[in-house]
């Protein structure tokens, strides 16, 4: 059988590497050692961070619509409580996205909120 050399793949393997690092700084683009370890790294904070966004985004929504309750006179814990019991079924984002549009239809939730407790 003929002797099978490995310059084909590694240099494949490199290309892919390189092309990933396209961008960074210094020899973390250049060399595929330092590049490897970058690439290594970007891709487990990449991991992290579409884990970290659901939750940076709840966060925001619960922040929004907190500030829209206590406009109104009310806190967020007994205003989510006051929806529950009404049977109004809004999710947080919508509820964040209401209270920035419409003032005026966050009010009225509150209200419904406030008579349902």
């Amino acid at each position: 059988m003929a002797r099978v050399k490995g310059a084909l793949n590694t240099r494949k393997k490199h290309k892919k590497i390189l092309k990933l690092a396209k961008g960074f700084r210094g020899a973390e683009s250049k060399q595929y050692r330092v590049a490897n370890q970058a690439v290594m790294r970007s891709m487990q904070n990449a991991y992290v961070g579409r884990k970290r966004k659901k939750r940076d985004f709840r966060r925001m929504w619960i922040t929004r619509i907190s500030a829209a309750c206590k406009m109104n006179g009310m806190n967020y814990s007994t205003f989510m409580n006051g929806l529950k019991k009404a049977g109004i079924e809004m999710n947080r984002k919508m509820l964040s996205e209401v209270a920035i549009a419409d003032p005026a239809a966050f009010t009225k939730l509150v209200e419904t909120a406030k008579s349902a407790l």
